[in-house]
């Protein structure tokens, strides 16, 4: 299963400490001109480096295209790319060959596979979503053209959170901080919460919510391949990811019908909604207003601090892991859920074409 997608797919390939990661991108539309610089700097956004807030670990995480393009436009062929490994320091796992990181796959994938790879843990590694991201890249721009704006932002970190909903918030001030959020007092005190972190060797978690503008109405299935269980595939497919909601989400549970529902008018002589509680989708099926939905991540699972594990033999021993690590996913994961967001709609704008 390293394969995306239904019509849009991506198959990504590749290990943290491995030569390169990369993939390859089948049923892209023909004929599109592909803005390249675009593509590196969404690339750029998801690198690590970039602030004193993620692991210190330098990449250039440039993009090198090998087929699927001819004169900067698609050809509708598929597109191969790979971004070449230059910065690993495997020496740094050298500790962790034999015992078992708590809460991390190494367990799982020794079950699995009778193998695994220690270094930045191999396939499970947060550098496999570089192919995500440019497979991303292309599908928004592609959705661009036809109306369809994507944009992520970090709400919450730790107990520091958002309390508006995302129209409460210029979303053209996500890239102004480090944070990745739209406002700038909470941004601070969350910066301040990571670093707080960070220095005692610790991780936390939080949330990024995700917002779709310009969605038709009609994109979806009915029953099996509803737009919001798709959506939340792709978002838990995402590393570190441990819940999706869109909408009022778990909210809903608590009120009345009569509170939430989401009453339709005739408005100017088309069909609207007074509200949004459901996120844009009904039915499984895209409305056509907005579809926002969070997505709550876990804290980084590899601790610079002394913790209590198992050898490969089921023995007790201690833990400290060294190497570079960030002390939390949110400000790189927001252009990965962008990414997962838009290959998702692309994917089914292409199937309601059928």
């Amino acid at each position: 299963m390293n394969t995306f997608g239904n019509m849009f797919r991506l198959t990504s390939f590749g290990e943290s400490h491995g030569v390169a990661v990369g993939g390859v991108i089948d049923g892209c539309p023909s004929g599109f001109e592909l803005d390249f610089p675009e593509i590196q700097r969404e690339l750029n956004r998801r690198k690590p480096g970039q602030s004193r807030i993620t692991t210190p670990r330098k990449e250039d995480d440039e993009v090198q295209f090998l087929s699927g393009i001819y004169e900067g436009k698609t050809t509708g062929t598929p597109i191969g790319f790979v971004v070449w490994n230059k910065n690993q320091h495997s020496s740094d796992y050298e500790n962790m060959k034999q015992v078992y990181r708590p809460s991390h796959a190494d367990y799982a994938y020794q079950m699995k596979y009778g193998i695994r790879d220690p270094r930045g843990g191999g396939r499970s590694s947060a550098r496999e979503t570089i192919s995500r991201c440019v497979a991303g890249a292309v599908a928004k721009q592609i959705l661009a053209k036809k109306g369809i704006e994507i944009k992520a932002y970090t709400s919450q970190v730790g107990t520091i959170r958002l309390e508006g909903s995302y129209e409460d918030y210029d979303l053209d001030e996500i890239e102004s901080n480090p944070v990745r959020c739209p406002d700038s007092q909470k941004a601070r005190e969350m910066e301040e919460l990571i670093t707080r972190v960070k220095e005692a060797g610790d991780t936390i978690g939080g949330v990024i919510t995700g917002v779709i503008k310009g969605v038709p109405a009609g994109l979806g299935e009915p029953v099996f391949g509803k737009l919001h269980a798709a959506l939340g595939s792709a978002m838990l497919s995402i590393n570190a990811a441990k819940g999706f909601e869109y909408g009022d989400g778990f909210d809903a549970a608590i009120y009345r019908g009569s509170e939430r529902n989401d009453c339709f008018f005739n408005d100017n002589g088309k069909i609207n909604v007074r509200t949004n509680h459901s996120g844009g989708i009904q039915g499984g099926i895209s409305n056509g207003q907005d579809i926002y939905f969070r997505v709550a991540f876990k804290s980084v699972a590899t601790l610079l601090m002394e913790q209590e594990t198992v050898d490969m033999d089921g023995n007790d021993t201690i833990l400290k892991a060294k190497g570079r690590h960030d002390p939390c996913v949110l400000p790189r994961a927001v252009p990965i859920v962008e990414a997962m967001a838009a290959m998702t709609i692309l994917d089914y704008w292409l199937l309601n074409q059928k």
